[in-house]
């Protein structure tokens, strides 16, 4: 007998991603400050077979984009939806860096209420440990 209960979004999601054949998809998370260790860790991951989704931009160097402050604070709180949109499609969570600030405190925490499994490139700093 079939089940009665229509699929939630996420269940949909990931019959697709099954139906696609798609590699599992990582979204990488961490301060900004360590966008360099993000872009090895995006190498790293990719070579794996992996695909990656991370922070695009890092509001903390200067640019254009967000260099009014009413905008920056705007465009801040649009890309945290959208990184949180990245945590939804994913597959897992890698957490970049040797520290943990609000905003990535609170991307681990949405993860795991996601079910999303959280690695660490420094274990030490997981706030659940």
């Amino acid at each position: 007998m079939s089940d009665p209960r229509p699929l939630t979004p996420e269940e949909k999601l990931a019959d697709a991603k099954v139906l696609l054949s798609l590699p599992r998809i990582v979204a990488i998370c961490g301060s900004t400050r360590f966008m360099a260790e993000m872009t090895e860790a995006d190498l790293r991951e990719t070579v794996a077979g992996r695909i990656v989704v991370k922070p695009g931009c890092d509001m903390k160097s200067p640019h254009g984009l967000w260099s009014d402050p009413v905008e920056a604070e705007a465009l801040k709180v649009r890309l945290d939806d959208l990184h949180r949109a990245k945590i939804r499609l994913a597959d897992e969570v890698l957490v970049v860096g040797d520290y943990i600030g609000d905003s990535t405190r609170a991307e681990i925490a949405y993860a795991r209420t996601l079910g999303r499994p959280v690695r660490f490139t420094h274990p030490e700093v997981d706030p659940d440990a």
